[in-house]
Formats: structure tokens, sequence, C-alpha cells
């Protein structure tokens, strides 16, 4: 589901740090895929969260960037994709594949043969029972059937993961980590579906809050599931480059965090500052608060 609009960039200076910020943290408050493309240049689609990325694409005065949002609210058009009332809670993510399979054996194909000679992993998004990990992971066998009966080279070792964002998948983690190789916590899509609050919708979009006791509980259940079956966790979303969160998610004992570059300094020392003790007490101590209020406050007081 896709929309973009082409703009003419009349600031002398052009798309500098300054503004670029901007933009990134404003495309990083939507649920849809925003990328930037300097038309006039012709640079590659930039990811319009990253800030390195927004800037290689290297926009200057009078330069026209066009600007695509790719998420749950507007129809891609080289898919067929009728219109739904709640795009959010329809076919998007691994159900979108699953209902274009011949795009996704075409993706997948890409993914093995460019993974010739390395170890891949794929991972599918939106998962939300076990029978779309038996589906994705069949299609990842038909994909290697393919390649082999045409004598392609392909990547051999292959990790299949999948995005834990809803949760019903979290609530199934038990279940669901015996049949994948990891998990990652999508924490912007789990909070709005955990607390039943849209996070594009302004109106309530404060609910969804990752800190909140329900969602950190979620996330707790998901790692511990995982590292029952000796299987690693990581987490992505803005939670994961919150260094006030870094605490309470090392003590979950979180494997993984996934983060813009920016953010990777701040987390790094609030990583130095704790011992492993500590931050197990944190996460204790947070999940037995009542709100996200309540937990930001603990946060921010074990921060000082």
């Amino acid at each position: 589901m896709s929309v973009s609009s082409e703009v003419v960039l009349r600031h002398k200076v052009g798309l500098h740090a300054r503004p670029a910020a901007l933009f990134v943290k404003a495309a990083s408050g939507f649920a849809s895929r925003i990328t930037v493309e300097n038309l006039t240049k012709r640079t590659a689609a930039a990811n319009a969260r990253s800030i390195l990325s927004v800037l290689s694409a290297a926009v200057q005065m009078n330069d026209r960037v066009r600007i695509t949002a790719d998420g749950g609210d507007k129809p891609a058009p080289y898919l067929s994709i009728i219109s739904e009332m709640n795009p959010f809670l329809g076919v998007r993510g691994a159900r979108l594949s699953l209902t274009h399979t011949d795009v996704l054996q075409a993706q997948l194909r890409a993914l093995l043969r460019a993974g010739a000679g390395h170890n891949l992993k794929i991972m599918f998004p939106m998962i939300a029972t076990l029978q779309e990990v038996y589906a994705v992971r069949e299609q990842v066998d038909q994909a290697r059937a393919m390649l082999e009966a045409s004598g392609a080279n392909y990547a051999r070792k292959v990790e299949i993961g999948i995005m834990v964002e809803v949760p019903s998948a979290a609530l199934m983690a038990d279940v669901l980590a015996k049949t994948v190789d990891f998990f990652s916590i999508g924490t912007n899509d789990l909070a709005q579906y955990t607390l039943a609050a849209d996070r594009t919708n302004a109106g309530v979009s404060k609910l969804a809050n990752a800190l909140h006791p329900s969602v950190l509980r979620l996330i707790r259940m998901v790692i511990e599931a995982a590292h029952a079956q000796g299987k690693w966790v990581g987490l992505c979303g803005e939670l994961a480059g919150n260094p006030l969160a870094t605490p309470v998610l090392l003590g979950l004992g979180l494997d993984e965090f996934s983060m813009t570059p920016k953010a990777i300094p701040m987390v790094k020392q609030t990583i130095r500052h704790f011992s492993a003790s500590e931050v197990r007490n944190i996460a204790e101590r947070a999940l037995a608060l009542s709100s996200a209020t309540e937990v930001r406050a603990y946060l921010e007081s074990v921060a000082q």
C-alpha cells in the first residue's frame, strides 16, 4: 500500500542535517515505510527513518525529490489489494505475502541466490499463528527446490525468524519458538495492538506506549520462551533505542538491540553503567508497576 509525492526543494542549503533530522523524526512516527529519492541525482530510495540514509540522498537546492509512504493505508500499485476498512487488522505482512505467493517466491529466490556462500537470515513480519509459520516455511522450501532443480547456486544455511508484533504471537511464543530460529520483537506494533491504540491517530497515540507493563510482560514472555528452546531474541522499534528502557530490556534477557545509529552511543553508555544483577532487579520492579507513567518515572529515577 503506497502513496508518493514529488516536490522541488527551494531551501538554499538543501536538505542539511537539521531539517533532515526533523524529517526523520516525523517519518519515524508513522507505521508506513517512508523513503526519499533524489530524482535529480537519481539516487536510490533512502530510508526516511535513518538520518544517514536521508543525508546520503544529497538533496540540494532545486533538486526534485520523491517521498513515498508504503504502509497500512494505501494500496501498492503493483499488487491487487482490495480496499479494507481497517488495513492494520487486514491483509498485511505475512498474510499479504501468502496471498501473493508469486511475488513471495521471486523474493525468496532472490534472497537465497544473493546469500550464496553466506549465513542467510530471513524474517517474516506480522506472524499471528503457528499455521502462518508452517506456510512461510513451506514457501522457503519451494524456493529452495526450484533453485536446486535449476542448478543455481544459493544459500544452504538459512535461519528463519519471525517478527513478534501481535499479542497472539507473544502468547504462543513457547509453541512458535520450536518452529523458528529466532524472534524479533516489534515493539511499535506490539504496543498498539496490545493497548488497542492506533499510533498514527493523534487522539490515542499516547496510549500506545511500549513501556506499559502489559507490553513489558509480553516481551518477558517471548524472551523466556525463546531461551527455553535455545533461540535468540532481538528487539526493534523505538523502545530499543531508548536509553531509559535499556536496563529493563537487559534485565529481561534481551539478546539483540536494533536501533538507528544515532541512538547507539547513549545505549552503550547505559549498558556500561549497570551490572547484571542491577538490571534484573530493575526489570522485576518495572514489571510490578501498574502504568507506563509509573514505569517511566521509575526508570528516570534510576537513570539519575
